[in-house]
């Protein structure tokens, strides 16, 4: 008979105890240990119809192993590719989190249906009908791609033994559950135990799995935070509410960059891929107003033109106010005192608003001109010419320093139709005879002297 064992495990960060405590040492956080019966057993849930065929793993001398491109499968979606590095390895385990409601379950039925590889999508949050409908409004036919709905990981391994997919989806780990555990399901030792098991498939069949998990109310993805570590690639699905565009961020990758980026528009009948973004991110307003700029910034490989807009009023209040959007506060105020010590404008009685338009958030330090020549535009209300851009990064000594591949975000700007860009006079650019005129400067008084007197 198996041996019942009662452990008591963190809900916050997974750290398991021998009692309980009112605050978990590893996170310092009060009252997320709670108590669990977990039953040990010798069986395992997924057992490999050859376990002779897996032959003893051997050291190897390290100029002795091979190093040729992996081969990947192709999901048929270019946003998903890219910011999976390629395409799906064979044996790996894909866990995407989001926010409720976010597209999560879309996303990947429509991968799922365009694949030409029979799929096995498992839901245990919807039934049949439910996914069905869901893929009549997609609009899209598929022979290949079958669907489940069951919560028991045996059950599930059942079917997957009877259909042989080449790529399985999880709709979500948090409502698996073992019948080698007697915890309930979404628990710390639950989900770690249901992820152990579909990583053992997944490696001994050399099948991909892609888990979709829920999120707690501060972003992090539900469950033990070895979730995150058990698994080789972590994907962000996020957008805000009051948009129709989609971003897909890698948060960890195994086998691909975490710098890629990917984004969707969500529509009626799913989401669509934006192969352009820079052209959705930019208003198309002809008229000139005052407190914006456009910014050239690289996310990734991928170069983007973004929109900045900033507002600067008089201070109604003691305390002048300091907000943003998709931008970093700290690196505002840093910005504001260069302003006020190396340029002499005195800002510090007034109110700075800044936003990034599109709902994306950026870390990239080339948009600070374009914050500086954004907020310069609004205090003197004076817009900046049709067809101006930046790129480069701010010190603080007011010097304009340069950024990383310039040439690059040259070219997306003279893409786009943009007839100036301003960029440090340090960077070396090795671009021959550029459409676009490209203004070499050294400090910040230099931009404020060429767009505003």
């Amino acid at each position: 008979m198996a041996k019942t064992k009662i452990a008591f495990f963190c809900q916050n960060c997974g750290t398991q105890y021998a009692k309980w405590a009112g605050q978990c040492s590893a996170c310092k956080e009060w009252n997320t240990i709670v108590e669990e019966v977990v039953q040990k057993e010798e069986k395992v849930a997924w057992k490999s119809s050859t376990p002779n065929s897996k032959k003893i793993a051997k050291p190897l001398r390290i100029n002795e192993i091979s190093t040729d491109k992996e081969v990947r499968l192709n999901s048929y979606d270019q946003e998903f590719n890219r910011v999976l590095g390629g395409g799906l390895v064979p044996g790996s385990l894909i866990l995407l989190g989001g926010e409720p409601g976010v597209g999560k379950s879309t996303l990947i039925l429509q991968i799922a249906l365009k694949l030409p590889y029979k799929t096995l999508y498992v839901s245990g949050e919807e039934s049949q009908k439910q996914i069905k409908m869901r893929a009549d409004r997609i609009n899209s036919e598929n022979e290949t791609c079958f669907i489940l709905t069951e919560t028991k990981t045996q059950n599930i391994f059942k079917q997957i033994e009877a259909t042989e997919p080449d790529i399985v989806v999880i709709d979500s780990i948090q409502t698996l559950h073992t019948d080698y555990l007697e915890s309930a399901a979404g628990s710390i030792s639950q989900i770690r135990e249901c992820t152990a098991e579909l990583i053992k498939f997944a490696k001994e069949t050399n099948t991909p799995v892609i888990l979709i998990g829920h999120i707690t109310k501060d972003g992090s993805i539900a469950g033990p935070k070895i979730l995150e570590h058990m698994v080789d690639t972590v994907l962000q699905f996020e957008g805000d509410r009051n948009y129709v565009y989609r971003i897909l961020r890698s948060l960890k990758n195994r086998f691909g960059s975490t710098a890629e980026l990917g984004i969707y528009e969500m529509q009626g009948s799913g989401l669509r891929e934006v192969n352009n973004p820079s052209e959705i991110l930019i208003s198309k307003n002809d008229e000139g107003l005052s407190g914006t700029a456009i910014a050239s910034t690289v996310e990734g490989m991928r170069p983007l033109m973004i929109e900045i807009q900033a507002l600067v009023s008089t201070a109604v209040y003691g305390t002048p106010q300091r907000s943003t959007t998709g931008y970093n506060a700290k690196r505002l105020n840093m910005l504001l005192a260069v302003l006020e010590k190396r340029a002499g404008f005195k800002l510090g009685a007034k109110d700075v608003f800044l936003n990034i338009t599109g709902g994306i958030t950026v870390d990239d330090p080339a948009i600070d001109l374009a914050v500086i020549a954004a907020i310069l535009s609004s205090n003197e209300d004076i817009p900046i010419e049709k067809g101006i851009c930046f790129a480069a990064e701010v010190g603080l000594a007011g010097e304009i320093r340069p950024v990383q591949r310039i040439d690059q975000r040259i070219l997306e700007a003279e893409k786009l139709g943009f007839t100036t860009i301003y960029v440090s006079k340090n960077n070396k650019i090795t671009l021959k005879q550029p459409k676009i005129q490209v203004i070499l400067i050294g400090k910040i008084e230099d931009i404020a002297n060429q767009l505003f007197n």
